[in-house]
């Protein structure tokens, strides 16, 4: 169901420059709020049984790094120590855990401490106050400054992405993805059905809406893009790799669990073939600047 974000940019980004900037904001965004919905998607009919308690504790959790951010916590630890609490509430709670992710996510603060403006104006002052014989320079003044140019959700994530890139989503893929194609199997009904969904249902869909919320004066098209643009990067959103093989793997089991795999595979593949075929037949080589 969910794009896969880091495989439909990173073949989006086998363009180079021909692909327009807002094009890729509009696939991230896209990507995003897919992935978002995956999620409720899980929230709401992969939940079992609901243990009231821990997710009482959990919501306490969240309650107490809402009061973090809105007074002004800015130290990192504070709010890891406690979502990794927010987290095991959810999960003893019956509740996906996939969903304290997301609302942790929403209360780490977003915005650093200096913008451009103050950041420039609190180094010169510090230039000017220790040019000449001032006061003796205290490395931790400039630490600090460095730091809170940045938001704590900017610095988690520059400490998070590397893991994330080179162990979690690997070792998830390995996990999640052992597969043993058979030809029968791909003919059943349930690998039909994802690959249909992920080569004509994604682009046909995505197309359509974005098409009714510009008519509806919802969202405007921007100037360098067409809708040629938008369905080419609605067949690369048919790439669903990591959400789409956990959510099969919440969904179904046994043999179905196993067509449904060699579809995601088998659609993910076309989608990206098809995307990246059709946007480089569209989308004219920038000139070279002399």
């Amino acid at each position: 169901m969910a794009t896969d974000i880091a495989f439909a940019i990173g073949f989006l980004s086998l363009l180079g420059s021909r692909v327009p900037h807002s094009l890729k904001v509009f696939l991230v965004t896209l990507a995003i709020v897919d992935d978002l919905g995956a999620i409720l998607v899980i929230a709401a009919f992969y939940t079992e049984t609901i243990h009231v308690m821990p997710l009482a504790f959990a919501f306490l959790g969240l309650a107490f790094m809402f009061g973090m951010q809105k007074t002004g916590v800015r130290p990192i630890t504070p709010y890891v120590l406690i979502g990794i609490l927010i987290w095991l509430g959810f999960l003893k709670s019956g509740v996906h855990a996939t969903i304290a992710g997301v609302l942790i996510g929403i209360m780490t603060p977003a915005t650093p401490l200096y913008d451009m403006e103050n950041f420039w104006e609190r180094l010169k002052k510090f230039v000017q106050n220790h040019r000449f014989e001032g006061p003796a320079i205290d490395p931790q003044e400039l630490i600090h400054l460095g730091r809170e140019y940045h938001s704590p959700l900017d610095r988690l994530e520059k400490f998070l992405h590397p893991w994330m890139a080179f162990a979690v989503v690997p070792l998830f893929a390995l996990a999640n993805a052992g597969v043993a194609f058979k030809t029968e199997s791909l003919l059943s009904n349930t690998p039909i059905a994802v690959v249909t969904g992920l080569v004509v249902g994604k682009p046909i869909g995505i197309t359509l809406m974005a098409w009714i919320a510009v008519k509806l004066k919802i969202a405007h098209l921007p100037r360098e893009l067409n809708w040629s643009m938008i369905f080419g990067a609605g067949l690369l959103a048919g790439i669903g790799f990591t959400m789409s093989l956990f959510i099969g793997g919440l969904a179904l089991q046994g043999e179905t669990l196993v067509a449904a795999k060699s579809g995601i595979l088998l659609g993910s593949s076309c989608a990206a073939l098809l995307g990246l075929g059709y946007l480089a037949f569209i989308l004219k080589p920038q000139p070279r600047s002399k």
